[in-house]
């Protein structure tokens, strides 16, 4: 849509909006591909609270300051900061979010981890594959009864291991520190070795130079 932050920019690079096509035609052009980040106008982030009320699409609240804004504009800020971001989110995170490139957007938004009740099964090992740490709230546990409303900072602590019990630390803006067991969705030894590389293409550019000079 032209009114959408991928469509404005495609605009400003002059192409006619009846070019537009999908943001899957698009996804060779990161530029594009990363405003079709989380674009959804049907996206529910319970951090966009205007009058009151939760306000449907793609939106976000900046913090400290707590401006809401278009998820775009969000993202820049963040990213003009330099300041690594968490997503804590409900239940099957990522479900109809099987390309590379809803993980792909994610990463290079600046999203480190991404702590969840569960994650859609293609979408945790692209999540993997971007260098993006998968964690699992332990049964019982969610946002809602952690009260995490969106003015918290996290930590993660632990060992990085498959399925290994972490502990996402929660700073309120009170002052107050709540440390939550999590778990490590790094499934298998791969893909601690992917994350721990930074992601598979950075896995791969590691055994491929370690063959060169294993042959040299």
């Amino acid at each position: 849509l032209m009114n959408s932050a991928a469509g404005e920019y495609l605009a400003k690079m002059g192409l006619p909006e009846e070019d537009f096509n999908s943001y899957a035609t698009h996804r060779g052009d990161h530029l594009t591909a990363q405003r079709a980040t989380f674009a959804n106008p049907k996206l529910i982030n319970e951090m966009a609270v205007v009058n009151g009320e939760v306000k449907q699409g793609s939106l976000a609240r900046v913090e400290p300051d707590g401006t809401v804004m278009r998820m775009w504009e969000a993202i820049e800020t963040y990213m003009d900061r330099g300041q690594p971001l968490i997503i804590i989110a409900g239940a099957d995170y990522g479900q109809g979010s099987s390309r590379d490139w809803a993980a792909k957007g994610v990463r290079l938004a600046g999203v480190e981890a991404i702590a969840a009740e569960g994650f859609e099964r293609i979408h945790r090992t692209n999540l993997v594959g971007m260098g993006v740490l998968p964690l699992q709230f332990q049964p019982g546990t969610t946002r809602k009864t952690l009260a995490i409303d969106g003015t918290e900072t996290f930590d993660v602590r632990g060992d990085i291991a498959p399925g290994a019990t972490l502990t996402l630390v929660i700073h309120r803006r009170n002052g107050e520190t709540v440390e939550v067991p999590v778990t490590c969705r790094l499934d298998s030894d791969e893909d601690v070795h992917i994350y721990q590389a930074g992601g598979v293409l950075q896995r791969f550019a590691q055994d491929f130079l370690e063959t060169n000079r294993g042959a040299a």
